[in-house]
């Protein structure tokens, strides 16, 4: 085995963790007093999780550029390339005499394997292989039920994870970054051609979004400021900013998970309420627990938590997909929220769950296509967290909403958009509807509708389903499935 070089470089590797703030690996490496390679290694290989689909590639090129500019203020480079880390970075390693390499650990079985291959290899080379752990507030593999298996219910689990949380506090951000040498080869941002270009489609993207660490602390300090206090109610408001909308900033790691808890704390001691706090980090530690699943269940994004399901009836019918999809559903929260993903990349957490209910439920459409729609138009796109969330819905995941419990979207707006603000911003050939008809504008007077030029069926469509029939018949299915061979529901 070759020596380690005692003024060998460290390389760095950025993947999902683009911060420079409590960033584990790079706080180590710039420990060695070594200087630094920091590369991102962009690969396109969707089916491994190294790539986003289409609007979180736009994130991922905004927050690469704003990470860019951080690095140059602190005297480096970011080096990126493109290609199978596998490959690059022992070519790396040997090209340039790197004595050390680091990163950051994803919590996703399948890349976390490549990367203990790639750690192997590395030694084998004589270089110090470095893995951190800097996704999670926990480590999944530590935290199990005194039987010794893992937690499937998430009240249970974010309970036990409580009783031994006592995160470190966040790493400070480096005042200067010691550059290595420059790595022929290395490409510009731009030639990634991760931002739409013809046509481009992410106008709604940039006028909502601050992309970037900087972006993802100003985020959480204008909710903490501004909408902690009526979390408990005000999430579940569409027409309201009572979200944090740090998801994306956590999916992409401008901002850790220890950051935003402590920030929590902080309020707490100065004095902020406990109960909205607790609330808002019991959302923290649902994000926690579907990475926790899927580091104990890596088929949480193929199969059926619940085997059972595999044999549930589900329903494929193309043009009811592309109506759910392009919000012309006739169902005006549900097109409401599928126009805000279109628009924004982004859609408010309880419509997510309706949109979700009424394509698996009263579509009866896999959950598997909802997700792979989620995925290629969230800018938020968590592997983990959109199937945890889907499974869920579904009814198939764990600690999953039982089947029967059917969303109802008329009701659900009316509950949570009581004055119709939110459907008329994303559905505004409703706009003219009052209040008391615009969740179920089939339902309004004639003359009502006429008044509001509201035509169903020209202006806006008819439902694509009578909701009462589509829950009948979910709930039909579901009978089925019970009555199968072995179901264990």
């Amino acid at each position: 085995m070759a020596t380690i070089s005692a003024t060998g470089a460290a390389l760095v590797w950025f993947r999902r963790d683009l911060r420079l703030s409590d960033n584990p690996a790079l706080s180590a490496a710039l420990r060695t007093g070594r200087p630094l390679i920091l590369v991102f290694i962009d690969q396109r290989d969707r089916a491994l999780g190294s790539a986003p689909g289409e609007a979180a590639d736009w994130w991922l090129q905004a927050s690469l550029t704003s990470l860019e500019h951080d690095i140059a203020a602190l005297g480096s480079r970011l080096t990126v390339l493109r290609g199978d880390p596998a490959d690059l970075v022992p070519a790396l390693a040997r090209d340039h005499g790197v004595a050390q390499v680091f990163w950051n650990r994803s919590c996703e079985p399948v890349i976390d394997a490549r990367d203990r291959k790639l750690a192997t290899t590395l030694q084998n080379a004589g270089v110090e292989p470095h893995a951190f752990a800097g996704t999670t507030l926990i480590d999944p593999a530590s935290l199990l039920t005194g039987s010794g298996t893992p937690y499937k219910v998430f009240s249970a689990f974010w309970r036990a994870a409580l009783r031994q949380l006592e995160p470190k506090a966040a790493l400070p951000r480096p005042q200067h970054l010691p550059p290595g040498p420059p790595v022929p080869g290395a490409m510009p941002l731009a030639g990634l051609g991760l931002d739409p270009a013809d046509p481009d489609w992410a106008a709604g993207f940039r006028t909502g979004w601050k992309p970037g660490e900087a972006g993802a602390a100003e985020r959480l300090e204008s909710f903490l400021d501004s909408a902690l206090a009526d979390y408990p109610e005000g999430r579940d408001r569409p027409d309201r900013t009572g979200t944090s909308r740090l998801s994306p900033h956590l999916g992409f790691g401008e901002i850790s998970p220890r950051q935003v808890w402590h920030a929590v704390q902080q309020r707490l001691a100065d004095g902020a309420s406990y109960q909205p706090a607790e609330k808002f980090l019991a959302e923290i530690g649902w994000r926690e627990f579907a990475y926790y699943l899927l580091h104990h269940f890596d088929d949480l994004r193929t199969t059926n938590f619940n085997a059972s399901f595999d044999a549930f009836p589900w329903r494929k019918d193309a043009d009811a997909f592309k109506a759910w999809t392009r919000g012309q559903t006739g169902i005006p929260l549900v097109d409401a929220g599928m126009r805000q993903l279109w628009t924004t990349g982004w859609m408010h957490n309880r419509v997510r769950m309706v949109c979700a209910s009424f394509l698996v439920k009263h579509l009866r459409a896999d959950w598997r296509e909802g997700m792979a729609w989620f995925e290629h138009t969230l800018v938020d796109a968590d592997r983990a967290v959109n199937a945890a969330s889907w499974q869920w819905v579904a009814g198939s995941g764990a600690d999953a909403a039982p089947y029967f419990r059917i969303f109802n979207p008329v009701r659900q707006g009316e509950r949570f958009d009581p004055e119709g603000d939110y459907v008329k911003q994303w559905v505004p050939e409703l706009a003219g509807l009052p209040k008391r008809w615009i969740h179920a504008p089939w339902s309004a007077p004639v003359p009502v509708r006429q008044a509001a030029a509201v035509t169903l069926g020209r202006t806006y469509p008819h439902p694509l389903c009578n909701l009462a029939t589509g829950r009948d018949a979910a709930l039909a299915a579901y009978r089925s499935l019970k009555r199968a061979p072995h179901a264990a529901i």
